[in-house]
């Protein structure tokens, strides 16, 4: 049964190209869009895969500190760093994780979304977009200190749109980092998922 719910996910990812089923809110009718096309990719990781991921504490718009250690030996985690609030392919990426849940169970992922935004606009924002599941944590201040560790950020202060994908002791095994101006393939994610999953069940 679970395999056929999850296979009815992919299907409405696939046969809606996941966007539309938000894209189209009227909360969302006017953003923000940068006056001229930014650069694609402006930053240089400095995590690769099989390194120990850098930790770090951020503030959550629920209140709460947000540790990534907290999650070693439980989860594995997802940390998906974003540009901006409000800007139309952030306002897209995020929502799309919320139809996408139940594969994130599968593989035992948590997913925590950071953005350089202080609190309060990341609050108004997200609420805008609908309740997220995930944790969203505030890297702006000092500004954009764990953006800059992981090798996310851009010289304009934003981030780049980045994927990073750690395991259960807390090693990071998958790395991407997308054109700014695209949003990242949910499939390329859930294969990552997948192949790391399997691998920890096969050691």
């Amino acid at each position: 049964m679970a395999a056929v719910k999850i296979l009815l996910i992919l299907c409405l990812l696939i046969l809606f190209g996941i966007s539309p089923l938000w894209a189209s809110s009227s909360a969302f009718k006017t953003l923000y869009s940068y006056p001229e096309q930014p650069k694609p990719i402006d930053s240089e990781l400095r995590v690769v895969p099989g390194q120990m991921a850098p930790d770090f504490s951020l503030p959550a718009i629920s209140g709460k500190q947000v540790r990534l250690s907290d999650f070693q030996g439980k989860k594995m985690v997802m940390l998906t760093f974003i540009p901006a609030a409000w800007t139309p392919v952030c306002s897209d990426q995020w929502p799309g994780y919320n139809l996408a849940k139940p594969l994130f169970d599968q593989y035992d992922t948590c997913v925590i979304g950071i953005s350089v935004d202080n609190i309060p606009t990341l609050y108004a924002w997200t609420r805008q977009m609908g309740d997220l599941w995930f944790d969203v944590v505030s890297d702006f201040w000092p500004h954009g200190k764990i953006s800059d560790v992981y090798g996310v950020l851009r010289s304009d202060g934003t981030a780049d749109r980045a994927i990073i994908i750690i395991d259960k002791a807390g090693v990071v095994q998958f790395t991407h980092v997308e054109d700014i101006n695209v949003r990242p393939e949910l499939g390329m994610i859930i294969k990552a998922l997948e192949q790391i999953h399997s691998k920890s069940l096969s050691e």
